[in-house]
């Protein structure tokens, strides 16, 4: 067979270009915006295509949150060490979103996108944001505890909701810990399992290309390209925020923890790429989880914290809700106490959870906030304002939500003295190689 030559193969991989999977996925996401732009009715035709992608990557997440979940803390055990990591997890989670929170609310201070919108209750269209308001009101504290108990212990599994997942999967490894020798059949079983559907998941992962074009012409088509300019002083803050977020928040603590970001960013870049396309992070849950564990994570810490991440550390959704919350009100000429801004800061610290990275969830847990806020200084209503951008806005947030769950894991991992730094220093020497030879394998997880 002929080694093809190095003018025809992508930087750091031996295959030809056109068959990694980061370079089909920005062809595909270009072609996207192409259609969208130039054939708008076609492009929204298109829709199902992305659909179907984050259809067939959501069927394998339960089961391969459940496998990893289970399989990872049996494999402890130790159910003093689960709650340690469990605990430390959660204290970083509540530390660095309660930092994205307040540097929504600085940013927007600082920035005052909303301010001179001027725009009044004559003008806001309640009838546009009706169902969020609708699916808000149905949250409340009560509401969202009892929500993350399951009516059967398979419901979780047929509804797909993270939180209830977590719920029967510690449970169950808690369970299947506490058995011993005898429940050593089960869980491997559940490793047989867990390798069964993440080969699933590396053969669904190849069609990421066809479900990114479709979502993006799909987005152009429907919003347009001009929607943008409409709103680009919020658009470009957030953006630009986030970024800044990544790069020095983000960035310093994973100096700190002994890597650079921007390696890091490189060596999951296949992965910000679909959810570039997709506006979903949960499109990449098992393949980040598979990158951590290449990148010197344990399998124990990648298998707690990333599931775990994925409804309680979301960054990106958490600078959204403040500075969205912020030009909302600038934008109606609401002047907000302090005692709003923490309710602000409160409500969305809450609210926030377990929205993990489903397309439109952040606009949903806006909608709660806006209504929570004393005094109502904000309309519910004033999200029409901002209902033909948030599409745009999803992207960002997912990507954000990303990269501050694989900083989390590496955090973690290392805070508890299970970080390989010889595995670290490979990746981060040649993160765009490795990453891309990870990318193209058929993941399979790695037996403790």
């Amino acid at each position: 067979m002929q080694h093809a030559t190095p003018s025809a193969t992508a930087p750091g991989s031996s295959q030809p270009w056109y068959k990694v999977l980061y370079i089909q996925v920005l062809i595909a996401i270009a072609l996207g915006v192409l259609l969208g732009y130039v054939a708008p009715d076609t492009a929204k035709a298109m829709k199902w295509l992305g659909d179907a992608f984050i259809a067939l990557i959501k069927m394998m997440i339960a089961p391969i949150i459940f496998c990893t979940i289970v399989h990872g803390i049996a494999s402890i055990g130790d159910l003093k060490k689960v709650g340690r990591v469990g605990l430390k997890a959660l204290v970083y989670f509540e530390v660095v979103s309660s930092l994205a929170l307040i540097i929504g609310v600085v940013v927007g201070e600082i920035v005052r996108p909303g301010a001179g919108f001027g725009a009044t209750a004559e003008q806001l269209d309640a009838k546009a944001v009706a169902g969020y308001v609708s699916k808000a009101q149905a949250d409340s504290t009560v509401a969202h505890i009892m929500a993350i108990i399951p009516k059967s212990y398979f419901d979780a599994f047929a509804g797909g909701d993270l939180l209830q997942i977590l719920l029967i999967s510690v449970l169950t490894g808690v369970v299947i810990t506490g058995l011993g020798e005898r429940g050593k059949p089960a869980i491997h079983a559940i490793e047989a399992a867990g390798e069964i559907f993440f080969r699933i998941i590396g053969m669904i992962v190849k069609l990421a290309p066809i479900g990114a074009f479709g979502a993006m012409a799909y987005t152009i088509g429907q919003y347009g390209i001009g929607k943008l300019g409409n709103l680009a002083g919020l658009v470009a803050t957030f953006y630009l925020t986030s970024l800044l977020f990544v790069l020095v928040v983000l960035g310093a603590i994973a100096r700190f923890s002994g890597f650079s970001i921007l390696k890091f960013l490189a060596y999951i870049k296949d992965e910000l790429l679909i959810v570039l396309g997709t506006s979903s992070s949960e499109t990449v849950l098992p393949h980040m989880m598979q990158k951590m564990k290449r990148l010197g994570a344990s399998d124990s810490v990648v298998g707690l914290v990333i599931p775990t991440g994925y409804s309680f550390n979301l960054d990106g959704t958490n600078i959204y809700m403040t500075l969205a919350t912020l030009f909302l009100a600038q934008a109606v000429g609401a002047d907000l106490s302090f005692g709003q801004y923490a309710t602000i800061i409160g409500v969305a610290m809450l609210t926030s959870k377990g929205a993990s990275g489903v397309t439109g969830a952040g606009f949903i847990t806006l909608a709660a906030t806006l209504a929570a806020i004393p005094g109502n200084p904000v309309p519910v209503a004033a999200m029409a304002l901002i209902l033909g951008i948030d599409k745009f806005m999803s992207e960002c947030r997912a990507l954000t939500n990303l990269v501050g769950n694989g900083v989390a894991c590496v955090v973690v991992s290392r805070w508890e003295g299970e970080l390989d730094p010889v595995k670290l220093r490979e990746v981060m020497a040649n993160p765009l190689a490795i990453g891309t030879e990870i990318a193209d394998e058929k993941p399979v997880p790695v037996a403790p």
